[in-house]
């Protein structure tokens, strides 16, 4: 078919339900179509007919493009997505044929055509085949936090959209992860919708929307929603975040906090402030989080969420500056010798009703933070500070991803600094790991100022290790830096080792092959042989 000898097909999106709110050109095109379609349930009511209603003539030729099915059972023998293929493919035959007589065609379409409506199947049946023009439309997401009147994402914030359609448990993870978001198609889907919220800690912050800019609209709190009211042609809606941390204490304004111990520690004005215009009603708490071994690649879902909703992050600086910078929220860097210190200053912090999120490497209770953070809460003064850890990737399981699967069987891991415990306790439990023939993870394998562990590590190991025994050095994982190299125990260079270098030694049936493509792999096989 060439353009002149065909007619054209339009999607023309209406808007969220207020005749008002469809644009000029989706006017112009009702004006000028020939055939005007729309799509409906069976029982023939059409939203999107209604709000074009008055731009449509008498000789208008109408297409009512009826679903077969809505949320009920079907016999056909595709089930329920074939039901519905083979309708999408009869609709599309019937606009076809206008098309090709040289009729023009509206879609109409409730919202944006091409965001969650049904014209978007017409489209993608026919759109090759007849020139076409999608006319854009005020989406249910826009409409919904108009009538709110809360900004829905600013400044650098991520939107996320979601169908309430989704498992619970994902949904749980994306509302956990995103800034602000909207979850669409609710109705039956509701009871598991809040319980996402609710699981994700985000429900105090939900607003409920029902038929936004429609008549018999309603806006609310999602918690106070009654789940036997919500209509399909609803939303819940997590606003700004920035909007809800300009609401709280300004502790980061003012004169900059006095320093204390290499970390910083907020002034007794400043302390009255955290405490709230209430005189201290807000419930604070802390959560220890693991930033994985390198940046935003590495977080788990619940960290971001935990990381968003904190009002102060506390942390070594090095592991901050991996954290996205938010508005309303105060950073409090020190050094990494002050880990007691700066556990104490969190949870100081949590009891005047600050929510504080403790910044770790890796994963929070691996050689981290987690230990100290609960150390301090065992202290009278902190009991009643509500503390939580969240896991985090750890530097042996990265390293261990990059190189193939050494850690497959058994493995132990051991942190090779004698700053908190003596050496003749750490060669102990190597030669103990190494006898049993264990995978060994070593950590903290050397710095400026220990030189001389790793040599000695592995004199000891080479005791019970055949010298051709593999050794991952994964330097920088998941960092601009990143560095991972197999060489044999025997010719293992204390040199080329750092405090940025995880350590991963094999055991006696530790392999490594080489692939087609020259790469080497590390496996250490599950089953062990039978002696």
């Amino acid at each position: 078919m060439n353009e002149q000898t065909t007619g054209r097909l339009y999607g023309v999106g209406l808007g969220p339900g207020d005749p008002s709110l469809m644009t000029v050109r989706a006017v112009e095109v009702i004006a000028g179509a020939d055939v005007i379609a729309y799509h409906s349930a069976r029982h023939g009511r059409s939203i999107a007919r209604s709000i074009a209603a008055r731009h449509l003539r008498d000789d208008h030729v109408e297409e009512a493009l009826v679903y077969p099915v809505t949320t009920e059972t079907t016999d056909h023998p595709g089930g329920y997505r074939g039901a519905l293929n083979d309708f999408y493919a009869e609709a599309a035959a019937r606009l076809a044929a206008h098309l090709d007589a040289g009729r023009t065609v509206a879609v109409l379409a409730e919202g944006d055509p091409l965001f969650y409506g049904s014209y978007m199947h017409m489209h993608k049946r026919l759109a090759d085949r007849y020139p076409t023009e999608v006319i854009p439309g005020v989406t249910s997401v826009s409409a919904a936090a108009a009538r709110l009147g809360t900004p829905l994402a600013e400044g650098e914030e991520v939107l996320t959209i979601l169908p309430g359609t989704l498992p619970e448990e994902e949904l749980t993870a994306r509302l956990a992860s995103t800034d602000a978001a909207v979850v669409m198609k609710l109705g039956r889907t509701f009871p598991h919708v809040r319980r996402a919220f609710e699981g994700a800690g985000r429900l105090e912050e939900a607003r409920y929307v029902e038929r936004a800019t429609m008549a018999g609209e309603r806006t609310g709190r999602l918690a106070d929603t009654d789940p036997e009211s919500v209509p399909y042609f609803s939303v819940a809606v997590l606003p700004s975040r920035i909007g809800v941390a300009a609401e709280q204490p300004p502790v980061g304004d003012g004169p900059a906090p006095e320093r204390l111990a290499g970390t910083d520690a907020v002034a007794p004005e400043r302390q009255r402030e955290a405490e709230g215009a209430d005189g201290g009603t807000r419930t604070g708490e802390v959560v220890v989080v693991g930033t994985g071994p390198a940046g935003p690649l590495w977080l788990t879902p619940e960290t971001r969420g935990a990381l968003a909703a904190a009002d102060d992050l506390v942390g070594y600086t090095t592991y901050l500056e991996r954290v996205p910078r938010r508005p309303g929220q105060r950073r409090h860097g020190s050094d990494n010798k002050v880990e007691s210190e700066r556990a104490e200053f969190a949870l100081d912090l949590a009891r005047r009703g600050r929510r504080v999120a403790v910044v770790s490497g890796g994963d929070p209770g691996v050689f981290a933070m987690a230990t100290a953070v609960l150390e301090a809460a065992a202290q009278e003064e902190f009991r009643d500070v509500p503390v939580r850890v969240l896991p985090g990737v750890t530097a042996a399981n990265a390293a261990a991803a990059r190189a193939g699967a050494p850690l497959g069987h058994d493995y132990a891991a051991l942190s090779l600094s004698d700053r908190l415990k003596p050496w003749e306790v750490i060669a102990e439990r190597l030669h103990a790991a190494a006898a049993a023939d264990l995978v060994l993870a070593l950590y903290n394998p050397g710095s400026r100022s220990r030189t001389w562990q790793v040599g000695k590590a592995r004199e000891l190991l080479l005791e019970h290790r055949a010298p051709d025994t593999p050794v991952v050095l994964a330097r920088d994982v998941g960092g601009p830096e990143e560095s991972v190299r197999i060489v044999r125990l025997a010719d293992l260079d204390p040199s080329a080792v750092d405090m940025r270098t995880i350590l991963l030694v094999g055991s006696s049936q530790t392999r490594v092959v080489r692939r087609g493509d020259g790469h080497e792999i590390v496996w250490t096989p599950r089953r062990y042989p039978e002696t």
